[in-house]
Formats: structure tokens, sequence, C-alpha cells
């Protein structure tokens, strides 16, 4: 009887044992989407994906933070730090933060352990340390196109090209030797201009990775909404057009050589490229009511359903203005707060 018991203690410790593995891998499971969500818009993502607006919160690179990863309401409030990441090409949807983290090496301790920079990471949308790190390699214009992440990866061997990985951090693989951006997601699909052999617009389906083109034009970073492709014409000095897809028709929207643009609900945002006058420039999706936002030279037009931010391409500051045509222009200063980690 007493050589029973120690038995009896084994079985019982190598049941709890493995309950607990079983509890852990279940409440640690990755929670996988139930459609083609998209995990930022194509204006954002070409400008650095420095915001991010999911289901009424707001993840952001934090200014007054070295550009850390922060959320808070679509209105402002409720400001909290998610970590201690430096962030750029933030793609949200309802369990997950995605986004390439560039901490500079030596900001972070035991920096002389050859910490990974640049790498794509995944963390819970609550905040917290990486949950994981899906690529290592050197990472940028990551974009969420359900389970996947769509992105540009470096590596020696092959230089930069299209790469996805599944959201669990399986499947890793390229999709294609040229560098493609794909920032521009409609559901299952990614649109984007040729590289090699052309500007045309193409279609990628992610369902099967195959391309086919849909426009023929000489096109720079086109964002599509439903059936109307804008994009930067490269005929045309890069001043903003758009195309109707269903039937061909090509408007001239604006005649401003543009630097970087970024197409908003009813309106888009632009920096007009001057040397005389450069200004960040609003105007409506048909070409109507231009409109000076503000004087100068600025680049990362970000935007959320309430409003607009831009960085002054000298000094870095950020401001903000509402969507609301005619409204302030402000510094964005949202302070810091503690960790929710911690």
């Amino acid at each position: 009887m007493k050589k029973a018991i120690p038995v009896i203690v084994f079985l019982g410790l190598a049941l709890g044992l493995a309950g607990f593995g079983i509890f852990y891998r279940v409440t640690h499971r990755t929670k996988f989407n139930n459609s083609y969500v998209n995990g930022n818009t194509a204006g954002n993502l070409y400008n650095g994906g420095l915001f991010c607006e999911h289901d009424g919160t707001v993840f952001f690179a934090n200014p007054s933070d070295h550009d850390r990863l922060y959320a808070m309401n679509y209105d402002g409030t409720n400001l909290r730090k998610l970590c201690d990441d430096i962030v750029t090409y933030i793609n949200a949807d309802d369990n997950y933060v995605y986004y390439v983290r560039t901490n500079p090496r030596g900001t972070q301790d035991f920096a002389f352990l050859n910490i990974t920079t640049d790498s794509l990471c995944r963390i819970d949308r609550d905040g917290g340390s990486p949950e994981i790190i899906l690529d290592e390699d050197p990472c940028m214009y990551a974009s969420l196109v359900g389970d996947y992440i769509y992105y540009i990866h470096y590596d020696e061997e092959s230089h930069s090209s299209l790469y996805r990985i599944k959201i669990d951090g399986s499947g890793k693989e390229q999709v294609s030797e040229q560098p493609y951006f794909t920032c521009s997601a409609q559901g299952q699909y990614i649109y984007h201009n040729g590289l090699e052999n052309d500007h045309y617009i193409w279609q990628l389906d992610t369902s099967t990775n195959k391309s086919r083109m849909i426009y023929k034009g000489n096109c720079w970073m086109p964002d599509v909404k439903g059936s109307v492709a804008y994009f930067m014409d490269c005929d045309n000095n890069y001043a903003l057009a758009c195309a109707g897809l269903t039937d061909n028709s090509v408007t001239l929207l604006s005649r401003d050589r543009l630097d970087c643009y970024n197409v908003a609900g009813n309106y888009i945002y632009y920096q007009r490229n001057d040397p005389e006058s450069p200004a960040l420039c609003r105007i409506r999706t048909d070409g109507t009511e231009f409109e000076v936002v503000a004087e100068g030279n600025y680049t990362h037009i970000n935007a959320t359903s309430r409003y607009i931010y831009f960085e002054d391409y000298s000094s870095g500051t950020i401001y903000y203005t509402s969507t609301t045509p005619g409204g302030p222009v402000n510094m964005f200063i949202p302070g810091t707060g503690a960790n929710v980690s911690q």
C-alpha cells in the first residue's frame, strides 16, 4: 500500500501538468480571423502606418515617447502604452496589433546581445511584451489580409521581395521576387503597381497568390476604393489622378506634383511638391474644393475617422487637424502613459 502512494502522487502530478499544458495551449493559441479583414488603410500604410484605427481604438506611434506603441480612443481619451517597441506599419484586427518594430540598437537593456530590429511582430490588443516575432529579418510595408501578413522582406540572398506569413508565425513564404507595395487591400485582394516591366495596376488574389492586370497606365502607389483607383500619374508629373476600373475612364484630379497622399473618406490629402509654395493640401475625391491645410513640407499623412495627422519634414513635429474642412491645425502632443503590462 505504501508503494502505491508515490505512484498515485506521480500520476496526479503528471495529470496536473498535462492539464496545465492543455490549458496553456488553449488560452495562448492564436485566434484566427473569420474573414479577409484588412489591417489598415492604404493611405496610412503608404505613409509609414503610424496610425491605425480599429473598432473605436486608435493604435499609434507616440511622438511624445519616441514613437513607441500606444493606444487611445478615437477622440484622444484613454491614452495607454502597449509596449516599449518603436513602431511603424501598424495593423490591427479584433485580437491583435501587428507592426514592424524599428528599435535602434543600444536603446534597450542588453543591446550588446544583438537584439533583433526591424522585425515583424504581433502583440495582444491589450499590450504587454511582443507575444510572437513573426519575422526576424528586416521588414517594411506590412499589410494584414485575413490570416496573413503581406510585406516586403529583406535578406542578403534575395534582397527585397514580397513575402507573406501567417499570423501565428507559420507558413512564411516568398510570394514574388519583386518588392511590391501591398498597402492597398480590399477583402482578399491586394492592388499594386508593376515595378519591373510596367507601372500598370495589378490585382493580387491572396487566396491563390495569382495576379491579373486591371488597369493599363503609368501609375504609382494606387489606392483602390470600390471600383475607383486613385494613383500618382507618372505621365503627368506625378499628379493625382483616378481611374474607373469598370469603364477605364481617367480623371486628372490635380495638376500639382505630389510627394505623398492619403484618401480619407470624401477627401484626399496630399503634399504639394512645389519649391515656391510647398503645402499640405486637401481636395474632394472628385477634385473640387481645393484647400491649403498647412503651408510647408510635410510627410507621413495618416488618417483616422476624426483627425488627419502629418509630420513636418524638417523638424519631425507631428500636427493634426479635423477631418471636417476648415478646422485649425494643432501640434499633436498626446503625452505619455504607464505601460499596461506593468
